[in-house]
């Protein structure tokens, strides 16, 4: 039987994760409900992703060269930036229990989204790519990985240099989604297998202020208002479009809808707890959601996943 090939976007899960047990930690603080749920999910998601890990890690130095062909996908290559992006969401998971080990997480998923980041966007500015591959996962190295990093320094107590990362991820946004909206309105539709890469699309506006929030602790300056704002807009329009989308059998891709939707709950909470209204309002909802999904999502994974076991 030919071995199963352990793709990058798989770490797409620990962003889903990571975002609800954040979910439920201000949940705590917010309505008082039992803390031990966020600990909970915020564990699930540290051994998925520490499985995942090792598991890339023995792969990658058994199967170099189908890691290379990742990498060099047009489509699915940014796939790999999650491994960093991953990686700096558990950096929020740990650190209140250690702030070495946190350190630690926060050094290596810095350094991979870096290097990957670098590497990858010299690629594209290189040309020769269709112009039907300019599809969201581009948005990964340069857009998500920043964000992240920005958000995990802001935790650490470093907020200036996460600034910094915050501005490359900005302004990287900007630039590639000007080339997404482009694709999607007057280039093929996009086809079926590929089109829950459009659960990253709703992800950056959100996962821009869920960072802002770690940089600056409370705010509740207007343009972060207005980047939650596009997040909740873009994800009414994605459940508009729930039947066309769900055309696609389902898949770990499904995954990707998740960093949008946890990030959209993440910062609805922590606007509630600073006091805006329009949040307190939308909380509830947001986060019951964003449960249901997750929770349904994993289910279905699991149960994909024990049912591959079985017929091993």
């Amino acid at each position: 039987m030919k071995q199963a090939y352990l793709s990058a976007s798989l770490f797409s899960m620990v962003l889903g994760l990571c975002g609800l047990g954040q979910g439920w930690r201000l949940a705590a603080r917010l309505w008082g409900v039992s803390p031990v749920i966020g600990e909970a999910v915020l564990l699930l998601a540290f051994i998925v992703w520490a499985g995942l890990l090792v598991a890339y890690i023995v792969q990658a130095c058994r199967k170099p060269q189908q890691v290379i062909q990742e990498f060099l996908h047009p489509v699915q290559g940014g796939a790999a930036a999650l491994i960093g992006v991953s990686t700096l969401l558990i950096v929020l998971a740990v650190l209140p229990y250690s702030l070495r080990f946190a350190w630690v997480l926060a050094a290596l998923g810095l350094s991979w989204h870096l290097l990957f980041s670098i590497w990858h966007t010299g690629t594209l500015w290189q040309g020769g790519r269709n112009p039907l591959d300019t599809v969201p996962s581009l948005y990964l190295p340069s857009v998500a990985g920043n964000f992240t990093s920005a958000g995990a320094l802001g935790a650490l107590g470093h907020a200036d240099f996460g600034w910094l990362f915050l501005g490359a991820g900005v302004f990287s946004w900007v630039a590639i989604e000007s080339l997404i909206i482009q694709r999607l309105w007057h280039g093929e539709a996009l086809p079926v297998g590929q089109r829950a890469l459009l659960g990253i699309q709703f992800a950056p506006p959100v996962v821009c202020a869920t960072a802002w929030l770690l940089l600056a602790p409370g705010s509740t300056d207007h343009w972060l208002l207005m980047l939650w704002g596009y997040g909740l807009f873009q994800l009414l329009v994605g459940m508009r479009l729930q039947a066309w989308l769900g055309m696609q059998p389902f898949s770990n891709s499904y995954w990707s809808y998740t960093f949008g939707i946890a990030s959209t709950t993440v910062c609805a909470l922590k606007l509630a707890l600073s006091g805006v209204d329009a949040a307190k309002i939308l909380a509830i909802p947001i986060f019951a959601g964003a449960n249901l999904v997750i929770g349904t999502l994993f289910l279905r994974t699991s149960f994909t996943a024990w049912q591959w076991l079985r017929s091993r």
